[in-house]
């Protein structure tokens, strides 16, 4: 301690016991003399409040933000659209990590971003942002609730920094399940045109509209990029109708990339109407009582199968999503069997250890067994079951079923086994998935589900 240092404190000592007691230092405020006047201002002359979140169906959470300032007339007859995705299109993290730490953790994605949309606002475009956020619950879950709430909050803080700096109205459409509103699937696009009241076809110049997103499909080049994680953001454009760009495309002006999509349903329907490959095989009954065995994958064509083919020669049918346990199912069978029914056993049926209990089923009653492999690849299983349980209802899906967790379809992989002769089967019929419905029901199935 200095010299100078010690005769501060000692007078500092003898001045304390005449002074008035210091002045408690003023600590920093985040409220804002704005915020201040507002809280006394009548709710009648209050600026409303320019971000309103409000959540659908427990699932999408929808945030507008509006400037009347900025606001623009509406009276044109169509309106241009253009959207976009959030993460890694407009902003990225600024701490260089992959997923944003907190609601402060975000920069633009690229300088020229906030003017190319502050232009297309001027131009008079109706601007969105429509992202899968995944991450995000809007039904927490009590054991996770507070990290559910933070996540939330980050998102919601985070989206209303973004749009503050920009200025003008912009509304966030945030998907958070696996239902009709996430990307590729359209029920965001939906929302989107209700909530500004373009319902109808000829109110949207879809030609001139688009959206941008970082999801295209592209592979990687070496040294330059990484493969993009999915399709998704290109295929959601392709259902809607828009242009597509990517972040690099639309804001850099870079030349489009080669990609390459997971599933392409139209070009498998095309492929079958022009494959030379003769249908499958016919499927007839025999005299005798026997066991038809299905195998193969959850979204296989199974059950479409069976009530088009199976069920005209009067076959029964046991299904363990039905009936919950395979000794159910075997009762069930068993039960058929004794009342002379032949019987179809509609499960995945995936190994050799659960066809062995159906094997021994017509070994014990004396009567044949015989089985179906369904060939369908894992991407074309996954399509099918997201198209039969987002049409509820309808001929697509009689039976009402929900959608399935990617565990049913990775663990079908994992234990999938090919049947053999040698199991016992007197022959293996191998069918490959067809399309059959009406001509709106092909268009439907051709789009993008997963």
């Amino acid at each position: 301690m200095d010299k100078g240092s010690s005769t501060r404190k000692r007078t500092d000592a003898n001045e304390k016991s005449v002074s008035p007691p210091p002045a408690k230092r003023r600590q920093q405020s985040h409220t804002t003399n704005k915020a201040v006047a507002s809280f006394f201002t009548p709710a009648s002359k209050k600026e409303p409040e320019k971000m309103i979140w409000r959540t659908i169906k427990d699932s999408l959470l929808v945030g507008r933000y509006s400037n009347q300032a900025a606001a623009q007339a509406t009276s044109m007859v169509r309106r241009r659209i253009a959207a976009f995705d959030f993460d890694s299109t407009l902003i990225t993290p600024s701490s260089g990590k992959k997923f944003s730490r907190d609601a402060s953790d975000w920069k633009w994605w690229h300088s020229s971003v906030p003017g190319k949309l502050k232009k297309l606002h001027e131009e008079g475009y109706l601007l969105a942002i429509v992202s899968n956020q995944g991450g995000i619950s809007l039904k927490p879950d009590p054991k996770t609730i507070k990290s559910d709430q933070k996540r939330l909050a980050d998102f919601k803080g985070k989206v209303s920094a973004v749009l503050s700096q920009l200025d003008f109205p912009i509304t966030v459409y945030a998907a958070t399940g696996r239902d009709e509103y996430r990307k590729p699937r359209v029920g965001m696009w939906r929302e989107l045109l209700e909530d500004y009241d373009l319902e109808e076809a000829d109110w949207v110049d879809l030609d001139n509209s688009f959206f941008v997103g970082d999801a295209g499909g592209r592979e990687a080049v070496a040294g330059i990029s990484v493969k993009d994680h999915s399709c998704v953001d290109r295929d959601f454009a392709a259902n809607v109708g828009l242009t597509f760009h990517t972040p690099e495309e639309f804001f850099l002006q870079q030349s489009p990339q080669p990609y390459m999509r997971g599933f392409d349903p139209t070009a498998y329907i095309n492929s079958l109407a022009e494959s030379s490959t003769p249908a499958n095989p016919l499927i007839t009954k025999p005299d005798v009582l026997d066991i038809v065995l299905l195998v193969g994958s959850p979204g296989a064509g199974k059950s479409s199968f069976y009530r088009r083919y199976l069920q005209p020669l009067g076959y029964a049918r046991v299904n363990q999503d039905i009936l919950k346990t395979r000794e159910k199912c075997v009762k069930a069978a068993t039960a058929f069997i004794k009342e002379g029914t032949s019987l179809v056993v509609d499960n995945t049926n995936a190994d050799q250890d659960v066809r062995a209990v159906w094997v021994n089923l017509a070994k014990k009653h004396a009567i044949p067994i015989r089985c179906i492999l369904f060939t369908a690849s894992a991407k074309l299983c996954e399509h099918n079951d997201t198209f039969r349980a987002l049409n509820l209802g309808s001929d697509a899906n009689p039976e009402n079923r929900t959608m399935l967790p990617k565990l049913a379809f990775t663990s079908f992989a994992s234990r999938y086994r090919a049947p053999k002769m040698e199991e016992g089967f007197g022959e293996i019929i191998e069918v490959d998935f067809e399309f059959a419905g009406s001509d709106a029901q092909k268009e439907l199935w051709s789009k993008y589900w997963i």
